[in-house]
This record gives structure tokens, sequence and C-alpha cells, in this order.
């Protein structure tokens, strides 16, 4: 089969754009997230937005995943779409996504599952400058090393039911990790993100929802995962909340950003 490969879209905005720099930025924020005080999740949810703003965020929902990363093979991963209004969800048109650490394969049976649903079609123009799925794959990279593939999916106008019919179709045992994209309340001055950001958290962690897009920019991904939670009987837990404000901008219109695992019962 030829290699068909979506091209990094935001290296050196996002994220550095040089290997080196974009490897040794991802341990450093990685050493610095706060060791996981509870079993390693089935699922995470973080934030995607430029590094300098989120990346210690979305460090602290990785660093959980750190103690399995042995046996994770496959990885749905699921973010917004924020350039191209889409129906359902949306593969892209290739078979390896690239990132400055280099090329990871389109889990192939992962992707055919998914096109039996009728909610998921290929769109490719979906994937072309979507950041979203793109700036947590570093991560991963630096986490996983080279030992897996991922089932990309940019989700549009679609339902918490169609969001977790796909996600149960891929929901696979110990060696797949679910890991939903998003970040929350938008342009908030600090205090009032705080306090908005707090409530989106509590129904997050109270498996409740939906939750709507003013609360966050992947709603409808956490909606799906929310759904599948609460049938798959997973425990949530509130792992970083922090905004913009806190990192690197300016407290007058921030950007909210929340890290949340959801393990296993025992």
């Amino acid at each position: 089969m030829a290699v068909r490969v979506r091209p990094a879209a935001v290296a050196g905005a996002f994220y550095p754009g040089s290997p080196g720099r974009l490897r040794g930025m991802v341990e450093e924020l990685l050493r610095e997230a706060p060791a996981p005080s509870a079993p390693a999740p089935k699922a995470i949810i973080a934030p995607h937005a430029g590094y300098v703003y989120s990346g210690p965020i979305a460090a602290s929902a990785f660093q959980t995943v750190a103690s399995i990363a042995a046996r994770i093979e496959r990885v749905v991963l699921l973010g917004p779409a924020h350039f191209v209004p889409i129906h359902g969800l949306a593969l892209p048109d290739a078979n390896h996504f690239e990132t400055p650490l280099g090329e990871v394969a389109i889990n192939p049976e992962g992707a055919r599952e998914s096109l039996r649903l009728p909610q998921v079609r290929v769109q490719p123009a979906a994937h072309a400058q979507e950041h979203s799925l793109e700036v947590e794959i570093p991560f991963l990279q630096v986490l996983l090393g080279d030992r897996f593939e991922i089932v990309p999916l940019v989700v549009g106008d679609a339902s918490g039911e169609e969001v977790a019919e796909v996600l149960e179709r891929l929901w696979g045992g110990p060696e797949t990790l679910i890991v939903v994209s998003s970040d929350l309340s938008h342009y908030l001055p600090y205090e009032e993100a705080r306090e908005v950001d707090g409530a989106t958290a509590g129904q997050i962690v109270a498996l409740g929802g939906p939750l709507q897009s003013g609360q966050a920019c992947g709603a409808r991904p956490i909606n799906g995962l929310l759904v599948a939670a609460r049938r798959k009987g997973l425990v949530p837990e509130l792992l970083d909340l922090r905004n913009s404000g806190d990192t690197a901008g300016d407290r007058n219109r921030v950007v909210g950003y929340g890290a949340f695992g959801f393990r296993e019962a025992a």
C-alpha cells in the first residue's frame, strides 16, 4: 500500500518545528507534570492550544498513561472541527500523520470499523489545517515511541450518541487508549473563566452534560465520551484546570484548559 501522509500543518506555530526542540519541550512538560495519584485511565481529555499556553495542562493528562505506555498499541483520537463545517465524524484521506518527530500510521482496522457507521466518512478537508488532533500527537510519540497507531477523527455536527457509538466500536482492550482533544471557555476575563470552567469541570467529573459549545470547543467529542463513560462505568478525575492567564497570556481574555482522566472501575 502506498504511503499517503497528512503533513504537519501547525509545526513551528503551535509547537516547535525542530525535532530536537519539540522533543525537548515535550519531555520537559512531562517531567514537570504532577505524578499520577490513581491507576492509569482508559481515556483522557487534553487541551490543544499552543504548547506555551496549554502544554503544561496537556502534560498533566498524558503523564497519567506513562506507566502503561508499553501496552498501548492504538490511540483513538477525537477533536473538534475548527475550520471546515462537517456532518458527523471525519477520517483523513491518508494512512499516516506527520509531525516533526516522524510519521504515525493510521490503524487500518480501526479506520475500516469506524467507516461501517453512517456518521463516519473520509473528509480530507476537515483534516488539512486542523490542529486539534495534530498537537496531541507529539505527546504520544514521546511517551509511546513508534509502537502505536492512531484512529484520527475530527468531530463536526454529531450527537453524543453518534460519537459514543464510534467510541464503543473502537473501544478495544488495554491496548487501546482514547484521547479527546478540547479547550474549555474562550476569551472571558480571568475570574469569570475560572468560574465557568470550574462548573464545566464539575459536569464532566459528574458524568453530566451534555456540554454546550460555549463551555468547550470540543463539547461534541466530550459529550460522546461522557455517554460512553456512563455506559462503561468509567470513573472520571479532574487532573488539572487552568487557563492561558495562568500560563502565558493576558488575563483580560483567556482560554480555559482542563485535563481529565477516565479510568475503569476496579
